[in-house]
């Protein structure tokens, strides 16, 4: 996982080519080079649809999933422990054609992450992701709750390697 997260486009490619995206039809679309924003689209396909002809739940949430994670753990580097923690899923209503979530970290939620863990304790984000149709409508909305902590210096990593936990 570190080297995947070294370039951001090693990363959009393999993720994309990953087993569970490829075959749910959930691409990267974009991604900015400090992993500031990154925009995930799925197509609705016979084989992601639900008995309804419409997106499927679980791939809706999975194309929100790991990504607030994985877009902080290279914001942050090897000397913190990224998780999440929780989620929740509010279906609004059917999801048809493409759909699209933004996810994004701005500097200055990266400088509260780090000022609230500086002295080794946890913090716990909190982010909100919105799944939009093509006509922009509203199908989803993904609560994630982060965890956060400053590695202790007897756990850091070797020089270069960063490590990523995900659960």
């Amino acid at each position: 996982m570190s080297q995947l997260l070294r370039s951001p486009a090693v990363f959009r490619a393999v993720m994309n080519l990953w087993p569970p995206f490829w075959g749910t039809g959930i691409s990267i679309a974009e991604l900015a080079p400090d992993y500031s924003r990154l925009v995930v689209r799925m197509k609705r396909r016979f084989y992601n649809a639900n008995a309804f002809g419409t997106h499927f739940g679980g791939s809706l949430y999975a194309m929100c999933d790991p990504f607030y994670v994985l877009m902080l753990v290279p914001r942050l580097g090897p000397d913190y422990r990224v998780w999440d923690k929780a989620a929740s899923i509010d279906f609004i209503k059917p999801g048809r054609g493409t759909v699209t979530a933004v996810f994004d970290w701005d500097a200055a939620e990266i400088e509260e992450i780090l000022a609230r863990t500086a002295s080794g304790e946890k913090y716990e984000p909190q982010r909100v992701v919105e799944v939009r149709d093509e006509r922009g409508e509203l199908v989803a909305r993904v609560r994630k709750t982060l965890y956060v902590r400053k590695r202790r210096p007897e756990a850091l990593p070797a020089a270069g390697e960063l490590q990523v936990a995900v659960e």
